[in-house]
């Protein structure tokens, strides 16, 4: 952690699935977490342009910027791809985000998601570059970046650019040796080249807190710890990961959190091996491995609510849930196009950080609930 004075624990809030009312971030809840959050020594916030449709930098603003003196917290914002097209974009976006977080430095900015689908841009835009000169002017104090990709592909972006300091990826005890995600293999990537990790996903997008029941049983045979609690702390056992991130949506949650974080211990052999068995459990399942990013649902032209769907079908095939069809007919597709409505256009598979067959999935996902 050797020059990262502003990370002063492993635990951060992140601001993805902040509570809601009537399509707004509820203020008043959010407030009680955050002070939860900051009372149990905690001061890690992290949030990106695009995170619930923007609000999510101006809940930070009057929630915690507002709130609490500049001192007490690390705020780290990413550059994202969908807000830029040439270099000036870049320094018009990032002084609009300060303006939406309320403040005049971030901590860390982070090259969001990187990958084959957009590292071309940010080259071309000299994002990398731009972003080392907001540091020089004191905007910045660190430079990262997020990835969604293969080992080999973070390997080359590490190689090309030494002056990242951090890099942000998605890891969990059932992406771990997924040779899709590739989690284990990015992470030793990252330890290869000495970089500070900070974890998102560690309990991929809530599918790792409600559990198949067979899985279920399985921690509690262990006793009263919750379903998160395990897969937060695989995530902060593992070597060279300075942060974890939970993008905790009620006061329960945090609560919850809090409990095993604020004396954290890593997992034991007998956890270690009750996460094998659950392992086991979801890849019998063949569940669709969708984190609820919805990255996708932003430019879909049907207006399909695509991970909501996916969800639907999960929960049949998890638990074999009769209240998926309601949710697939009554809400999920109330005014917005059913799976069949895919024009296949694609646009949804690459903006995807799981690099997930969408079109193809839809089709499963209509043959399930529509035929």
């Amino acid at each position: 952690m050797s020059g990262f004075e502003e990370v002063k624990t492993n635990f951060g809030f992140g601001l993805m699935r902040l509570p809601m009312k009537n399509g707004e971030v509820d203020y008043e809840e959010t407030n009680k977490m955050v002070d939860e959050f900051m009372s149990a020594g905690f001061t890690y916030f992290d949030t990106a342009h695009g995170y619930l449709e923007g609000k999510s930098e101006i809940a930070f603003r009057e929630c915690v910027a507002k709130r609490y003196p500049r001192s007490s917290y690390t705020i780290t914002n990413k550059l994202s791809a969908q807000y830029f097209n040439s270099e000036d974009d870049i320094y018009k976006i990032f002084e609009q985000q300060l303006e939406a977080c309320g403040v005049e430095y971030f901590d860390f900015y982070l090259m969001h998601s990187q990958g084959r689908a957009n590292y071309d841009k940010f080259k071309k835009c000299h994002a990398y570059e731009v972003a080392q000169k907001l540091k020089e002017q004191g905007k910045v104090h660190h430079v990262g970046l997020s990835f969604h990709d293969s080992a080999d592909y973070l390997e080359m972006i590490l190689n090309e650019h030494p002056e990242v300091e951090l890099v942000q990826i998605q890891l969990n005890y059932v992406d771990f040796n997924d040779p899709g995600v590739q989690a284990k293999k990015c992470l030793e990537v990252c330890n290869k080249f000495g970089k500070p990790v900070v974890v998102m996903e560690p309990v991929k997008g809530g599918n790792l807190v409600n559990l198949p029941e067979s899985a279920e049983q399985i921690f509690k045979g262990l006793g009263s710890l919750s379903n998160a609690s395990y897969a937060i702390r695989f995530a902060c056992s593992q070597e060279g990961v300075i942060m974890v991130l939970s993008g905790m949506s009620n006061l329960e949650q945090m609560h919850d959190n809090l409990s095993y974080m604020k004396d954290f211990k890593p997992l034991t052999k007998q956890e270690y091996d009750a996460i094998d068995k659950v392992c086991e459990i979801f890849s019998s399942l063949n569940l669709i491995q969708c984190t609820g990013c919805r990255y996708c649902v932003e430019g879909c032209p049907m207006k399909i609510l695509i991970p909501n769907l996916f969800a639907d079908l999960n929960a049949k095939l998890a638990y074999n849930d009769w209240n998926s069809t309601f949710y697939y007919n009554k809400v999920h597709t109330l005014g917005h196009g059913k799976a069949s409505a895919c024009i296949k256009c694609g646009k949804c598979e690459r903006i995807c950080p799981q690099h997930l067959k969408i079109r193809e999935l839809l089709e499963k996902v209509a043959k399930e609930f529509e035929s």
